[in-house]
């Protein structure tokens, strides 16, 4: 069922705090991809930029850890799953030799709240292994369970790991008519380990109005379209304080006000789940409202400033009452949003073939080693596309369009949070220098704009990789040698 839209006065909110909300977001250049307000469960403004395009699923990173919790709720209201189920009792052919103390009195409560006991990321130590649970069971837990917070994505994909084996089916299936179906969102792609069980802490993919549909079902207290989705017994633990994350914590206010089930929670009584670089769905209760926003923020200090803003320009300019309607104020609003978000491409920079740099005309370039293992290169061009040939040796090889005068539509492999996957690409291309080409790749099932810098010498030329945000993607620059 698709949302419904209504001007945002008919709940309290005038457009121009709306407009003045967006334009204190764009002055202050936060790289924000998508936005969708919910007021009572009603659409009262949205706004997605260029390229990004309304109803593509987008990598939620760590908020995906808010979708595992709501399946643990569901498996508890089931019976499948208790919280203070010992974590060991659900894998008694992965344990260590030897169980120690801490780690037997580990339970499903702890990997929920964020407090198993470990006292370091133990994340690098599990994904490095083929077999995650064994790698997580096998790591050492030097603090009582409950006693310390460490946030933890290997106890979220632990969580996952137990409903899959007390349900007996991967988590997608498990929740299409538990979650996903009852919701409206159509199934979704959710990365898994090795062994293929669901990540779970991360790697699944929704539309920004399925993030919102989903903040909707938690306003209402685990009820969506008159049908009980979880329990409001298990939300409530979900949304309540279980562990103290206040330690260590500078500038990020709304990131120091307690934890609960793979959920942030925040000033004035709401709660959030968020993931790396803005992604974010932030249910206020009093407030009767749920904002879902993707982003390419470069630091998540960036998302502290997004929610200062919403705190600022939304909520303290709430009315308890319906506001008269001013159409002229809400057609300017359209119209802002609207301008900002042709805004997000750049304008193409080439209009003929022959501007192109000469050596760009069907030759191949052997590149020098590289972090991506790139091999080498090559181009065609032809009177309406620069085809940009790339080998890797893998699923990676690919040829890329480059439009001379508009962004093109093409698919490629790239990554997403886990691992290589086909997805689909806006190109662009220019020449800031008449020996430079720079190709951009807007990867829009991600954050991840790539960017190619290739400046041309007469036999050779300087390949460049780089990307405006990124975990772990190395960026690199190589030397290209012509071998035709």
């Amino acid at each position: 069922m698709k949302l419904i839209r209504e001007v945002p006065e008919k709940h309290g909110l005038s457009s121009q705090a709306l407009s003045r909300f967006f334009t204190a977001v764009r002055e202050q250049g936060l790289e924000v991809n998508s936005f969708m307000l919910l007021q009572q469960g009603q659409v009262t403004a949205e706004f997605i930029r260029k390229p990004y395009r309304p109803g593509t699923p987008q990598l939620l990173y760590s908020l995906s850890k808010s979708f595992t919790s709501i399946a643990a709720g569901i498996a508890w209201d089931e019976g499948l799953l208790k919280l203070d189920d010992p974590v060991i009792s659900f894998f008694p052919d992965k344990l260590p030799e030897a169980v120690s103390p801490h780690l037997a009195r580990m339970t499903v409560h702890h990997l929920l709240s964020m407090n198993a006991g470990h006292e370091e990321d133990i994340y690098p130590a599990v994904v490095r292994e083929q077999d995650w649970v064994s790698a997580f069971l096998a790591q050492k837990v030097e603090h009582e369970p409950g006693s310390r917070y460490r946030y933890s994505t290997p106890s979220t994909y632990m969580v996952a790991a137990i409903i899959e084996r007390v349900s007996g089916e991967p988590l997608v299936r498990y929740l299409m008519p538990r979650l996903f179906g009852p919701l409206g969102i159509p199934e979704p792609s959710w990365e898994s380990c090795p062994q293929g069980i669901t990540a779970g802490g991360m790697g699944l993919s929704l539309s920004t109005e399925s993030i919102a549909k989903f903040g909707q079902m938690l306003l209402q207290q685990g009820m969506y379209n008159g049908q009980r989705i979880v329990s409001a017994e298990y939300l409530a633990k979900a949304v309540q304080e279980q562990s103290d994350n206040r330690a260590g914590v500078q500038g990020r206010i709304d990131s120091a006000q307690g934890y609960g089930y793979q959920f942030h929670l925040c000033r004035r009584g709401c709660y959030r789940g968020d993931g790396s670089f803005g992604q974010l769905c932030l249910v206020a209760p009093e407030q009767h409202m749920v904002i879902a926003v993707t982003a390419g923020f470069k630091s998540m200090s960036r998302l502290q400033s997004l929610l200062d803003l919403i705190f600022e320009y939304i909520m303290d300019a709430l009315d308890t009452d319906s506001l008269p309607e001013e159409p002229g104020h809400h057609a300017s609003l359209l119209k802002q949003l609207t301008e900002w978000g042709a805004s997000g491409l750049p304008a193409a920079q080439l209009s003929l073939p022959e501007k192109w740099p000469a050596a760009a005309r069907s030759s191949r370039y052997r590149i020098s080693g590289n972090p991506h293992g790139l091999q080498s290169i090559a181009f065609s061009p032809n009177q309406t596309l620069l085809e940009l040939h790339m080998v890797y040796g893998d699923e990676r090889d690919q040829t890329l369009p480059f439009d001379y005068t508009k962004p093109s539509a093409a698919e490629g492999v790239f990554y997403k949070d886990l691992a290589l996957h086909r997805q689909q690409i806006i190109t662009c291309a220019a020449i800031p220098a008449g020996d430079t080409l720079k190709l951009t790749l807007y990867y829009i099932e991600t954050p991840y704009i790539v960017t190619y810098t290739i400046k041309f010498q007469e036999e050779s030329l300087e390949f460049s990789f780089s990307i405006n945000v990124s975990l772990n993607i190395p960026e690199f620059t190589a030397a290209g040698r012509q071998i035709c």
